[in-house]
């Protein structure tokens, strides 16, 4: 990068901010789901798909599996997860029972004895569970299988119903890596999304996960919030850093009314403008580096120590629909209502409503209600996307396959503008760039461009 590219850069950031805070996908799958061909989609593609993929990198790789526990007591308005509200834990039970029923079914299709990489327990609220029925679940997921080596179990955890019960049964369990959802911690943004937790709260939990022998703890942060200043994000900052989470994700707030009517709590004019917005994020995102959190790219830091800042330094970081793993499985198996699985030559999504997925599940079928084939170009451009996300590059004989007269135009201009660099060795994403790196893997979408009046997602800035 130039002196002149990085001075155009610092001199126009307000004006490239407002030129691509535009609707954006997260990127933790191409084609994103709004833009799957589900009309060319069926169900025996689907288990086609997955048996292909199991038999190619099940011995060398593994698989990874995702469990999704959609259950909350309260709703937080800032969530656009799939989930249920209940204070109802009888539910428990049953929902159990449809999801060890699709795991079976999926062992079926396997047709051999799986090998477990990854492992993740996402809602929702996992920890709405009974530490009971969460050992019920997983022991009966890891019956008759092999788990890697290198495995990595994880789940995510409220800090106000996180027990030590919790932590112990999934540790025994084999799991090494929890994430508390802390979203932010000044009081007033807290009562605005519904998610009032105590600093005393989450510091305990970590505590206690620590003594347990959990080996990376992780937060998850939200910039953009209603009534976020920069002073409330320094102190919420302050007190994250107090506590030495070794991973945290710095997410923008998705605010999307039209997909979850809960937040509709609060007017447009109670959240941060775009250049507010990102000044939040700066100032959140300075005091991480100040106190060596390593900035591992969309929204994501982690110390020295913890395996994400290692996989994203050996240039081995994969993403999928959990977001940024070291796991580098082509197989990811959704279990639950709305999950979504991944199987490289397909995807397929459950159906979202929980009666509907038991429905499904009852008769010994797959919950699969729509899904997408990827042709050999939807693959092409998922591993281009995929190596901008993780490794901020692109090689030059991916570039060659992928990249149209347009796209190239558009990053041409991207160069001009200091977020990219183009030459002999392909693209690479400039340091001042990763704040725009959805902008620039949505260059390559081709799927999203084709129906781009069709469909919505949140702002990437």
């Amino acid at each position: 990068m130039t002196r002149n590219q990085k001075t155009m850069l610092l001199n126009n950031v307000e004006a490239l901010i407002k030129k691509y805070d535009v609707p954006t996908p997260r990127y933790t799958s191409y084609p994103t789901v709004p833009c799957w061909d589900v009309d060319g989609f069926s169900v025996s593609q689907w288990i086609r798909a997955v048996e292909r993929c199991f038999d190619e990198s099940n011995e060398s790789k593994g698989i990874s599996v995702y469990i999704h526990l959609p259950f909350c007591e309260s709703l937080c308005t800032y969530c656009a997860c799939n989930t249920r509200i209940t204070k109802n834990h009888s539910v428990e039970e049953n929902y159990i029972h449809s999801v060890l029923n699709e795991w079976h079914l999926y062992r079926y299709i396997f047709g051999a004895k799986p090998v477990i990489r990854e492992l993740h327990l996402g809602g929702g609220t996992p920890t709405f569970f009974s530490a009971a029925h969460l050992k019920q679940l997983i022991s009966e997921i890891l019956k008759c299988c092999t788990v890697h080596p290198q495995r990595e179990f994880s789940f995510e955890g409220h800090p106000n119903n996180t027990t030590e019960e919790h932590l112990q049964v999934l540790y025994d369990l084999g799991f090494r890596r929890v994430s508390f959802g802390v979203q932010d911690m000044d009081e007033k943004v807290q009562q605005a999304i519904h998610r009032v937790q105590p600093f005393e709260n989450v510091k305990h939990v970590v505590e206690q996960s620590r003594a347990i022998g959990y080996e990376s703890v992780g937060f998850d942060l939200i910039y953009g919030l209603p009534w976020q200043t920069q002073a409330s994000v320094a102190d919420t900052f302050q007190k994250v850093i107090q506590l030495q989470p070794d991973r945290i994700a710095f997410y923008s707030y998705a605010h999307v009314p039209w997909i979850k009517p809960g937040q509709r709590g609060y007017e447009d004019a109670d959240l941060p403008s775009d250049t507010v917005k990102r000044s939040l994020y700066d100032t959140g995102r300075a005091l991480l580096l100040q106190a060596a959190y390593h900035d591992i790219g969309m929204d994501h830091f982690a110390k020295v120590t913890d395996p994400l800042y290692v996989a994203a330094q050996n240039k081995t970081l994969h993403r999928n629909f959990m977001g940024y793993t070291t796991s580098q499985t082509n197989l990811l198996i959704g279990l639950g209502a709305s999950a979504i699985s991944d199987a490289k030559y397909a995807y397929a999504q459950n159906a979202k409503k929980v009666e509907d997925y038991a429905f499904h599940i009852e008769p010994q079928r797959l919950a699969v209600v729509k899904g997408h084939i990827n042709t050999h170009l939807d693959i092409l451009i998922r591993e281009a996307i995929l190596s901008i996300a993780c490794n901020g590059t692109l090689e030059p004989s991916l570039y060659e396959q992928v990249v149209d007269e347009k796209e190239e135009k558009q990053f041409h201009q991207m160069e001009e503008e200091g977020i990219v660099v183009l030459n002999d060795l392909g693209l690479t994403v400039t340091e001042p760039g990763r704040t725009f790196i959805r902008n620039i893997c949505q260059v390559l979408d081709r799927r999203m461009h084709e129906q781009q009046h069709a469909v919505q997602f949140s702002k990437a800035i």
